[in-house]
């Protein structure tokens, strides 16, 4: 959400340089999208979240056609690890293995309120018009964990340059429209259902990542909360790993080098 798939470059370049072949894409309304002539921070006038998974499925159909017969793996973070959520309810049988990064677990009470809000603000200012009070209340609620705060991003890392690079990105921090929320928050409702837990197959290799200082996943609870819904759900290649202190981008973080070896080395672990 409100950034593209080339801030990721520096793990592409040391996956590629431990024989991986890597391919990122942009959701909709982000990156490449919106230099396409998208509008920006929206997923479409209608189907918004099914069409989000759909292109993540053909992503990686494509991939998996230029590379016949090789492993196909899945690294899913922030609104991509809930979109990644529902990708392997879906087609969870075509991937060795998938890390969902900076994710969250079934969410609570107050994401309910948030639908509501996202709804009276779509009702109010439009399907297409980008959220202010979504997104303020949000990013805001993020950030004032971290207070006082430099920046308005402060929590997506403590490296000041990384936040700084994010702040400076002309195709980060772009607002979702009103719609977008509406179709993000209401599809990430659904992942905790059985009828989407049920279909996940239960011997995929699944890895949790996260900053224990991370508030989108409610400092490491609501990730303890996804593993803890997994394993009650029957999967039995589900782990989780908290990185004390980091905050929400792992790869951006100041032990972005520590998370990109254990990411490696759990990635070769699961195709030997």
């Amino acid at each position: 959400m409100a950034e593209y798939g080339a801030r990721y470059a520096r793990l592409a370049t040391a996956l590629t340089a431990a024989g991986y072949t890597v391919w990122a894409h942009d959701h909709r309304g982000h990156g490449d999208h919106v230099t396409a002539g998208a509008l920006a921070g929206h997923f479409g006038d209608s189907g918004g979240w099914d069409g989000l998974v759909d292109d993540a499925w053909a992503v990686s159909q494509a991939l998996q056609a230029s590379s016949p017969g090789v492993p196909l793996l899945l690294f899913a973070h922030s609104m991509g690890s809930f979109v990644g959520q529902a990708l392997i309810g879906q087609h969870g049988g075509a991937y060795r293995g998938v890390v969902l990064c900076g994710s969250n677990g079934p969410p609570g009470a107050l994401e309910g309120a948030g639908v509501a809000v996202a709804r009276l603000e779509r009702l109010l200012r439009g399907p297409r018009t980008p959220s202010v009070w979504l997104q303020g209340l949000v990013f805001g609620t993020y950030n004032r964990e971290f207070a006082p705060v430099r920046t308005e991003v402060d929590w997506l890392s403590r490296d000041p340059a990384a936040v700084d690079a994010y702040v400076a990105d002309p195709q980060c921090g772009r607002p979702l429209t009103t719609r977008a929320w509406c179709d993000f928050l209401e599809g990430k409702a659904t992942l905790g259902t059985s009828s989407v837990l049920r279909s996940i197959p239960t011997a995929l290799p699944i890895r949790l990542i996260a900053g224990d200082r991370d508030p989108v996943g409610e400092m490491g609870k609501g990730v303890a909360r996804l593993h803890e819904v997994y394993v009650d759900a029957g999967l039995t290649q589900v782990s989780l790993q908290l990185y004390p202190d980091a905050r929400h981008e792992l790869v951006n973080e100041i032990n972005r080098d520590e998370v990109t070896r254990d990411l490696i080395a759990w990635f070769d672990a699961q195709t030997p």
